[in-house]
């Protein structure tokens, strides 16, 4: 496998960001003129699905393989010397299209805490909603659903269309669900290249550390009522899921423990004090690793569903 390596570019709040809502949107990273002749190729190939042959193209692997505002992302979440796509598929979409087409997690998926490789997409012309773009569902990395249950829904509250200029960079959990919303655009083709990068290292929090983020404290950031995000289950479990995965891209994921009430993650006042602790911090997280007389421990009496 093919590898590559250069610095981190997200603070933790953005790859808190991907952990809650499992995916990083980057407006119009890929030069136009890298899209322009990518779409001059594909009018030339007679199954313009199939862009392999892109890759043994310089032009093509520097202006969005080695994207800097792409790899930079995916060097945060993946850590060093990230495998990189050893294939490329455009997936197109004809217009019109009165239907959408069915929710879906892609086939091999896995519903993990661990993150190991990551899905893209890249929009090669300016996407708009009339033309059928892709719809993801923020959050729905850690709703424990197959396509064959999932392709029931119809409009669900909370998407995100992929909608956006050329060179848009969608950076996904692989198993977000996700479809193709109906297209009322006439005489056009929609483009949308999905590729994947790959782990090669193992989790460490060696990202872009902002010293004025302490996540100890700040655990707002995890919690979807609190950035205005739409959760889908009950309580805070959504803020504990991407808090579980945020310790597991830190190499901590021992440290996480569902104690559940106001604990570590749950919500934490703006105007805290701050001779006070929050409450079963992970030892790892907390500024002074100060030592605790009570380690909480709190085991469900069934599984989580």
């Amino acid at each position: 496998m093919k590898t590559y390596d250069c610095k981190p570019t997200l603070p933790d709040r953005e790859v808190i960001k991907f952990c809650r809502e499992g995916y990083l949107w980057l407006e119009s990273v890929v030069p136009r003129d890298v899209t322009d002749r990518v779409l001059e190729f594909l009018r030339d190939q007679a199954d313009p699905t199939q862009a392999n042959q892109l890759l043994q193209e310089d032009w093509f692997v520097e202006g969005l393989v080695f994207n800097p505002e792409t790899v930079g992302a995916v060097r945060s979440l993946l850590g060093a010397n990230f495998g990189l796509p050893p294939f490329i598929a455009n997936h197109m979409g004809k217009c019109p299209e009165p239907d959408p087409l069915g929710w879906h997690v892609d086939g091999g998926n896995m519903h993990t805490f661990a993150l190991n490789y990551l899905q893209v997409f890249c929009l090669m012309q300016d996407t708009t909603v009339e033309m059928g773009p892709t719809e993801i569902l923020p959050g729905s990395h850690f709703l424990l659903g197959q396509s064959a249950l999932v392709g029931r829904y119809g409009a669900i509250r909370g998407v995100r269309k992929c909608v956006g200029p050329a060179g848009t960079v969608f950076i996904t959990c692989y198993p977000i669900w996700h479809r193709r919303y109906k297209a009322t655009a006439t005489d056009c083709v929609r483009h949308l290249f999905k590729y994947n990068y790959f782990r090669n290292s193992p989790p460490q929090r060696d990202w872009v550390i902002d010293p004025d983020f302490d996540p100890a404290i700040h655990t707002n950031e995890f919690n979807h009522l609190q950035v205005g995000a739409t959760p889908y289950r009950r309580n805070f479990l959504d803020s504990y899921d991407a808090a579980r995965m945020y310790m597991w891209l830190c190499g901590l994921e021992e440290e996480f423990k569902y104690i559940g009430g106001v604990a570590w993650p749950g919500p934490f006042p703006d105007d805290w004090d701050e001779d006070f602790d929050h409450y079963a911090v992970p030892p790892s997280l907390r500024a002074d690793a100060r030592p605790t007389n009570y380690d909480p421990e709190a085991p469900p009496m069934f599984s989580r569903g």
